[in-house]
């Protein structure tokens, strides 16, 4: 069994969890090289699905879509991908209009907490290319996963575009996601028609999105979590090796099915 380190949003300690896998499908490294080199001569390319929970405003969330998106660009001759994005709610009750991150971190978790954690964050952030800024408002984010319900519907290719834009507004830019101008904006730059109809209406993608609560959350304690080929799980902002070990399991267990 592999032990997978969960980081969490905003947790200072680390904590470890398992991936699920079945018995036995775990090889060592030199067996993982076999395998590479077994799956790089196949004909056709497998299809690694990725469905991924998470929250806008979760900043491991961010880093670990870095790691996966290297993974991904590391073995494009191997697999075909599809990446499907769901919500989580890291705080339900969080305000509409908003509140100053700093004010927000300290309520949760001190004064004394704010600055290792912001530090820690910060480095995460950087080693994959994040200028990481805490400026700015955080709040609710029902709407901006409204938005990417709306953004899955035109293409999982601007689903992801727009969550990609999002992580850049709230964690660079300093802009705050439940800002509708914000929104409407991300949504123009990656291509969406009808945004505005869409958040118009308070009840657009309700339905959606408590279905993928249930269906996608419901066991979830901790963002980002990524299921592989609706089998196994990864839990963390895990680093790219993670991932290409996860798609040569699943690629192989798919093959011998």
């Amino acid at each position: 069994m592999i032990l997978l380190l969960r980081t969490g949003p905003w947790i200072s300690k680390q904590l470890v969890d398992p991936i699920t896998l079945p018995s036995g499908s775990i090889c060592n490294y030199k067996k993982l090289n076999i395998m590479t080199q077994s799956l790089s001569m196949q004909p056709e390319k497998k299809l690694i699905t990725i469905d991924i929970t998470s929250d806008t405003v979760c900043p491991w969330c961010f880093i670990g879509k870095r790691h996966l998106n290297k993974a991904m660009d590391a073995s494009k001759d191997l697999y075909n991908f599809q990446v499907r994005w769901h919500p989580f709610l890291l705080n339900p009750s969080a305000p509409k209009e908003g509140i100053e991150k700093t004010v927000y971190f300290k309520q949760k978790f001190g004064d004394e907490n704010v600055e290792p954690i912001i530090s820690r964050v910060t480095k995460a952030c950087q080693s994959v290319g994040i200028d990481f800024k805490s400026g700015g408002l955080t709040g609710n984010t029902l709407d901006s996963h409204r938005l990417i319900t709306f953004a899955g519907q035109q293409g999982l290719e601007k689903q992801n575009d727009l969550v990609e834009e999002l992580f850049l507004n709230f964690f660079t830019q300093q802009k705050y996601i439940g800002d509708r101008k914000v929104l409407l904006e991300a949504a123009e730059k990656v291509g969406l028609t009808g945004a505005k109809e869409w958040l118009d209406d308070p009840n657009n993608g309700l339905k959606e999105i408590n279905e993928e609560l249930q269906k996608y959350a419901r066991n979830v304690t901790g963002v980002p979590h990524f299921l592989i080929n609706g089998q196994y799980k990864l839990h963390g902002a895990q680093p790219s090796e993670t991932f290409l070990k996860a798609f040569q399991v699943a690629a192989t267990n798919d093959k011998a099915n």
